[in-house]
């Protein structure tokens, strides 16, 4: 497969800072999130109030900030050996040609949300969407945060190509969970995405974990007034 350094993007948006809410946009119009919010949304929705409606600020874990280095390292092992693309060349490209990405930017104004994805095949048959995490665990949290990648890139390119989304044991080769972006997935995702917007606009309560072990693991533990 041909690697390719997604460069630039032909669409611009209309994109300002949410006036109250940290990380939130407003992006033609209506508000847009990180598709990474998913992933901690999945896991306990009270962190998302915590950090960005109040605002309060933790240090990185050292399970963090080893994640970032060695995201960092293959990022720029990949752009060594990669050839610079727009999105749209590449995309088109690759209908005959099969090629890599990693960092590839993803946005969807219509659904609100927005990301980076790790790396994506784009094959003359089909799409690839792979995440890369710790472990081997496919939980509900992960698995949302590739369906919304999907989504989000479905919508941006009108693309018919089957599309598919994996999750990757992080550092390795190993894809130890992957789905068909069917109808079905599509509407699941967007039922979630739609919860999501309905916390940060207020007309939903943001609701804590009540699995104690994340309590005891939360970063945000000691600002927390549901902690176990």
């Amino acid at each position: 497969m041909k690697q390719k350094n997604i460069i630039g993007y032909a669409t611009e948006y209309d994109i300002k800072e949410h006036p109250s809410i940290k990380g939130l946009q407003i992006i033609e119009g209506k508000n847009n999130f990180p598709i990474s919010w998913l992933n901690q949304q999945g896991y306990c929705e009270y962190q998302l109030y915590l950090q960005y409606m109040k605002g309060i600020e933790t240090p990185a874990t050292p399970e963090m900030t080893h994640g970032s280095e060695i995201h960092h390292q293959l990022e720029e092992i990949f752009k060594q050996d990669s050839e610079q693309s727009t999105f749209e060349d590449a995309l088109e490209a690759s209908k005959k040609d099969a090629s890599m990405s990693r960092e590839c930017f993803v946005i969807a104004p219509e659904y609100g949300i927005r990301g980076y994805i790790d790396e994506i095949w784009m094959k003359p048959d089909e799409i690839v969407i792979i995440d890369d995490k710790p472990g081997r665990t496919p939980y509900q949290s992960t698995m949302n945060q590739v369906r919304a990648y999907c989504l989000a890139f479905k919508d941006m390119t009108g693309d018919e190509r089957k599309i598919k989304g994996a999750l990757r044991e992080r550092g390795t080769n190993n894809l130890f969970w992957i789905e068909v972006f069917t109808p079905d997935v599509e509407n699941e995702i967007r039922f979630t995405i739609d919860r999501m917007h309905g916390l940060f606009e207020g007309s939903k309560p943001f609701i804590p974990t009540k699995n104690h072990r994340k309590c005891n693991s939360c970063r945000f533990k000691s600002k927390c007034e549901h902690a176990k």
